[in-house]
């Protein structure tokens, strides 16, 4: 019985996987703009992206860690000689480093990158210093 329920999840899994396939490829040869600055653009705009997906993942990632961690305190705490406190806490500890993770590459990118243009910082914006006497 459960055999058969497998196989037809399994058969109905692969043929919407090769719908999915070949209607995005049918769409994409039908535009006819398969070159080199089309393939460019879609991949800085794929790319575009990447930074959301790294920031919700390590939020996400924080969070279980810290569960995980106060759950593994409350196993020391029920039965010390079976759990020891190192692994409760060094759970908490990944996990409150994945979770300020996302907030210092923000403050990061806009310490050196202030006008937001780009270009991020040079050697004479570094060393150089400005006083505004008045």
């Amino acid at each position: 019985m459960f055999k058969k329920t497998k196989l037809t999840y399994y058969k109905l899994g692969a043929a919407m996987t090769a719908g999915a396939i070949a209607s995005s490829a049918s769409s994409a040869y039908a535009a006819g703009t398969n070159n080199f600055s089309s393939i460019a653009q879609n991949i800085t705009l794929s790319i575009a992206s990447i930074p959301g997906l790294l920031t919700a993942l390590a939020y996400l990632f924080g969070i279980l860690l810290g569960v995980l961690g106060v759950l593994k305190i409350k196993d020391h705490v029920e039965n010390p000689t079976q759990t020891p406190l190192k692994d409760g806490a060094i759970r908490l500890a990944a996990g409150g480093i994945l979770f300020a993770l996302p907030i210092l590459f923000e403050a990061m990118s806009t310490t050196l990158d202030s006008n937001s243009n780009g270009q991020g910082a040079s050697a004479s914006q570094m060393f150089s210093v400005s006083f505004n006497v008045t």
